[in-house]
């Protein structure tokens, strides 16, 4: 009866485990791209909104070093901005999220380094995204199959 039992639950479980393994590379990365647009276009909207009070916070406690707080905050707001939109579409998703995440290394090394909780998260959704690519619901993907389209048959 025990053994029984646990076979039960070894199938059980290995039939989750395939029924987990057979969901599409291109759903896991249009959910992380999902959530990186999400991140990054809420902060990059909300430095729009209140750009003096954006530009206080880079004079007064954000110090990036090496820009002048002006300077620092219009490419932060286009990087969110820019590379958010860039990630969602899926078009030059991997530079758009490496210059994403460059700019998370900046914010957790230079102004918030307490915020690694959230900031590692953000490394693993992107991450993904860098390592494997944005997956076949993307411009990436229906660019890529037409250059290979006019590419040479013997290529």
């Amino acid at each position: 009866m025990t053994q029984s039992l646990v076979s039960n639950a070894c199938r059980a479980v290995n039939s989750a485990v395939d029924k987990l393994n057979a969901i599409p590379y291109s759903l896991i990365a249009l959910v992380a791209r999902a959530a990186t647009f999400t991140v990054f276009w809420r902060a990059g909207t909300q430095k729009l909104a209140d750009w003096p009070g954006t530009l206080f916070l880079f004079a007064n406690e954000y110090h990036v070093p090496l820009l002048a707080p002006n300077v620092a905050a219009v490419m932060a707001a286009t990087t969110e901005l820019t590379g958010s939109t860039l990630v969602l579409l899926g078009l030059l998703t991997r530079p758009a999220a490496l210059a994403l995440l460059g700019m998370v290394a900046v914010i957790q090394t230079f102004v918030y380094p307490s915020a690694w909780p959230d900031h590692i998260q953000w490394l693993a959704f992107m991450s993904i995204l860098i390592a494997r690519g944005p997956g076949k619901v993307s411009l990436d993907f229906a660019l890529g199959r037409v250059m290979r389209g006019f590419a040479p048959a013997h290529v």
